[in-house]
């Protein structure tokens, strides 16, 4: 077991933003081990901010990204619970990444309930009939096929996306590592995705 110095317990703390005493429990429950104390507090951060989940988010920020090239833009708009923290420069970059995960990742969706009963049953007539295809037996496709609807759901929601700065987080769990900074409940509300020369029905 490594021995848990204050060096080890300020980097940590330069990883991930928790507190102190938090991040010599974790490190203890780690065994020293940094990345594993990485790992123990963003699933405590991950609790912490599922028990905040219902609270309401009335504040916050709408930001745009444009890609270089001004080709390809984004508006999203992210809620907390308060303008001071929706005015903190974390806040802030925040929005910013998930604006810049929006232009890289094209989500379709923000949540997985949020995905149409229509894009289901027609992505799992596809993964049914390329399993069938494959030779797969029939008694274990129902099995493959859900396996694969969860590749589905990382590609078009938002907050399963793997996370474009760090893909050992999804998007999901980045908003709950910045809930559990905060204090506060943190929701993406909409977005939009602009690239030149596509239409949307909306847009016709």
């Amino acid at each position: 077991m490594a021995e848990i110095t204050a060096q080890l317990v300020k980097q940590l703390r330069e990883r991930t933003g928790a507190g102190m005493m938090e991040c010599k429990t974790a490190l203890q429950e780690a065994k020293g081990d940094l990345s594993e104390a990485e790992t123990v507090l963003r699933k405590r951060g991950i609790a912490s901010a599922a028990k905040k989940a219902t609270r309401a988010t009335q504040q916050g920020l709408i930001a745009g990204y444009i890609h270089p090239g001004s080709q390809l833009g984004v508006l999203v708009e992210v809620n907390c619970e308060s303008d001071f923290v929706a005015r903190t420069e974390e806040f802030q970059q925040l929005v910013h990444d998930i604006a810049m995960q929006i232009a890289a990742a094209d989500p379709q969706f923000i949540r997985r309930e949020d995905v149409t009963q229509a894009v289901l049953d027609k992505e799992r007539d596809i993964q049914r009939d390329r399993a069938l295809a494959e030779g797969k037996p029939e008694k274990i496709v129902d099995k493959i096929v859900e396996g694969r609807m969860s590749k589905f759901y990382e590609e078009i929601c938002l907050l399963d996306q793997p996370f474009i700065k760090d893909n050992t987080l999804t998007v999901g769990q980045l908003i709950a590592t910045k809930i559990a900074k905060t204090g506060e409940n943190i929701t993406v509300a909409r977005f939009s995705r602009f690239k030149l020369g596509e239409r949307d029905q909306a847009g016709e």
